[in-house]
C-alpha cells in the first residue's frame, strides 16, 4: 500500500529569470524528507537578502556551477529562516521537536524546510520569529567581515559603504560592539536609520562624496562592490584593510566585480593596505555568537517590512531595487 506524502505550501522555481513574478509561483508540494543528521523545521518566517536574487536569477553565470547549470537545483531561493523543529533525524541529539531555532537551509520560502544541524542554533530569546529570520545570512556576513577578515580592534575607525542594507545595518552594530568608531554611507532617506543604529558619523552620498572626506579609515566595508578601487584606497589608511562584500548584481558575468578583486589581489602584496573580499561561511557557532550579542542588547535587526508567502516575488523585487531600509521578511 502506498503512503501519501504530506503536502505543504511552498514557493516553486523551475527556471532562472531576472523578474521574480515570472519565475516564482506558490504551489502545493510534498513536504521535505530528512536524513539521519537533519531536522525538519516548521518555518514561521524567512528573510530576503541580495543573494536571494542571485539564486533566483542564476546571475552571475558562474554561480550556476554550484546551484544548477540550466535550471535551479533548489526548490526555491530562500535561505534564512526562523521556526520550530517538527521532527529530528535519528542521529540528532542537540535538538528536539518543539525547539525554536534560526539559521539557514535550502528552500526557506515554504511551510516546512529541511536543515542541517551545523547551520542552525537556538533562536534568540528576546526576538520574535520575524526578527530572528532577519539575522542568519546578513549578520553572519557582517560578523565574519569585521572580526575575521578585517580583524577589527577597539578604537579603530570603520567606513561602511552601503550601511542601510541588510549586511550594513548589522555591520554598524557589530563594529560598535567591538569598540570601533563608525561612519556609514547611505542615501538621504536612510540617514536617520543609520544614525539610530549607532553610527558616529553618517555621509549622505547624494550630498557629499565620501572620497572628498579628509578622514582616513582603518577599515572599509564596501557592500555591493560598486565603488572604484582607487576611490576606496584614497580614503583607506596607509595600513588599513578594505573588505569587499558582494558584487554588481546587474552583471551577467563576474568580470565587473572579479576584475576589481583580481586587481586587488595583485596590488595588495605591494602596498601597505590589505585589499580583501569575503565569502561568508554559514555555521551554528557564529549564530550562537550573534545570539549572545542580541540577547545582551548590543545588536538588533532593523526590519523594513514584511510580506506574506504568496508575496515572495514582490519582496525579492523590493530588495533588488534598493528600496529596503534594513531587512525584508517573508512571514510564512
Amino acid at each position: 500500500m502506498s503512503v501519501e506524502l504530506k503536502k505543504m505550501n511552498a514557493i516553486v522555481q523551475k527556471e532562472y529569470g531576472s523578474a521574480p513574478e515570472d519565475v516564482l509561483r506558490i504551489s502545493q508540494v510534498a513536504q521535505a524528507t530528512i536524513g539521519d543528521d537533519d531536522v525538519l523545521v516548521r518555518v514561521v518566517s524567512a528573510s530576503v537578502d541580495r543573494g536571494t536574487w542571485h539564486m533566483m536569477s542564476g546571475l552571475q553565470y558562474p554561480i550556476r556551477l554550484g546551484i544548477g547549470l540550466r535550471r535551479p537545483k533548489a526548490l526555491n531561493p530562500g535561505r534564512s529562516f526562523a521556526g520550530e523543529i517538527e521532527r529530528v533525524g535519528v542521529n540528532v541529539t542537540d535538538f528536539k521537536p518543539g525547539d525554536e531555532v534560526f539559521g539557514t537551509c535550502d528552500g526557506a520560502f515554504a511551510e516546512f524546510a529541511r536543515a542541517k544541524t551545523r547551520r542552525i542554533a537556538p533562536k534568540p530569546s528576546n526576538l520574535s520569529f520575524d526578527q530572528s529570520a532577519a539575522v542568519p545570512v546578513s549578520a553572519v556576513t557582517a560578523l565574519q567581515a569585521l572580526r575575521d577578515k578585517a580583524r577589527l580592534q577597539s578604537g579603530q575607525s570603520v567606513l561602511i559603504v552601503g550601511a542601510s542594507g541588510g549586511v550594513g545595518t548589522f555591520a554598524i552594530q557589530i563594529a560598535k560592539s567591538l569598540g570601533a568608531v563608525v561612519t556609514g554611507v547611505c542615501s538621504t532617506a536612510k540617514v536617520d536609520l543609520v544614525s539610530r543604529l549607532g553610527a558616529d558619523h553618517v555621509i549622505d552620498y547624494s550630498l557629499q562624496n565620501f572620497a572628498s572626506d579628509t578622514r582616513r579609515y582603518d577599515v572599509i566595508l564596501d557592500i555591493g562592490g560598486v565603488s572604484r578601487l582607487s576611490v576606496l584606497r584614497h580614503v583607506l589608511a596607509p595600513h588599513g584593510k578594505l573588505v569587499t562584500i558582494g558584487g554588481e548584481s546587474s552583471a551577467r558575468w563576474i568580470w565587473p566585480t572579479a576584475g576589481r578583486q583580481v586587481r586587488s589581489l595583485f596590488i595588495s602584496p605591494f602596498v601597505g593596505q590589505k585589499l580583501l573580499s569575503i565569502l561568508a561561511s554559514e555555521n551554528s557557532e557564529d549564530l550562537s555568537v550573534l545570539r549572545d550579542l542580541i540577547e545582551a542588547g548590543s545588536v538588533a535587526p532593523a526590519i523594513d517590512r514584511s510580506f506574506s508567502l504568496d508575496e515572495t516575488a514582490a519582496a525579492i523585487r523590493y530588495v533588488h531595487e534598493g528600496c529596503a531600509r534594513g531587512k525584508v521578511i517573508v512571514s510564512v
